[in-house]
């Protein structure tokens, strides 16, 4: 058993971190763990999604750390895009462009005036959906780990630490999402129902937050399906873009 023990290898989940919103050099990686989501975080996407748009208390769930894709590469072009395949058991996956928030010191029952000293920064990333799968589990009244929580279902780009990302994250800063070259998201920050700190903190009387976290902070309407080959990119700011390409499935 102990020679078995011994051959089992565990990859650790990371993020890279950038200096200056990409334009510096690197400052290493984020180690991740646990990702969590917030729904339904904005109210034209509440309201696309039959939801209600008035501050209803937020709700989370979660991806596994492994289901992190690292976008981030250094060169620029089509060809060298991340390649994330379209996953099986479904017909309908969906694309969510959202602002991502990396967490570095623990806390419990944050108060939201002392949430940002439990900031480390900020990425960009997407949040894929099986659409139709969440569609049945919604009505079945079943949990959605199989329609958001399936491998590389969280690509994201690099991080970059708070300090260098402060107009990145400005409530006139723009969250966009594009596929093919074609715009089919589009907010501002400020129009998220429970803004940064206020997510921070409700999620934490949940769950005590611990270095490592990530948390999807919620994506604007205009949420739709993709296809292999179609190329997605998420904009936020001066943040370094979230970018791929939808490959064929996986057959082994």
């Amino acid at each position: 058993m102990a020679s078995t023990l011994n051959r089992i290898i565990v990859k650790q989940a990371t993020l890279p971190v950038l200096t200056s919103s990409g334009s510096g050099g690197s400052a290493g990686y984020f180690p991740v763990g646990r990702i969590f989501c917030v729904g339904r975080n904005y109210r034209e996407h509440a309201l696309e999604m039959g939801g209600d748009p008035d501050r209803e208390t937020p709700f989370f769930f979660l991806k596994p750390s492994d289901a992190i894709v690292d976008t981030y590469i250094a060169t620029t072009g089509t060809s060298n895009l991340c390649i994330v395949p379209y996953p099986s058991v479904t017909s309908s996956l969906h694309f969510e462009g959202e602002l991502v928030v990396a967490i570095a010191r623990a806390g419990f029952r944050i108060p939201v005036e002392d949430a940002e000293n439990h900031i480390y920064g900020y990425a960009v990333g997407c949040d894929l959906t099986r659409r139709d799968l969440q569609a049945v589990a919604k009505k079945k009244g079943r949990p959605w780990d199989a329609a958001k929580g399936f491998d590389n279902s969280a690509p994201c780009g690099p991080i970059i630490p708070k300090d260098d990302a402060s107009g990145a994250v400005s409530s006139s800063a723009i969250l966009s999402l594009a596929v093919n070259g074609k715009l089919r998201q589009e907010t501002t920050l400020d129009r998220m129902v429970w803004n940064i700190p206020e997510t921070i903190s409700h999620l934490s009387t949940l769950f005590r937050l611990k270095p490592g976290d990530l948390l999807f902070t919620g994506t604007p309407a205009g949420v739709g399906g993709l296809d292999v080959d179609d190329t997605v990119s998420v904009t936020c700011g001066d943040l370094p873009a979230c970018e791929f390409r939808i490959g064929p499935p996986e057959t082994e």
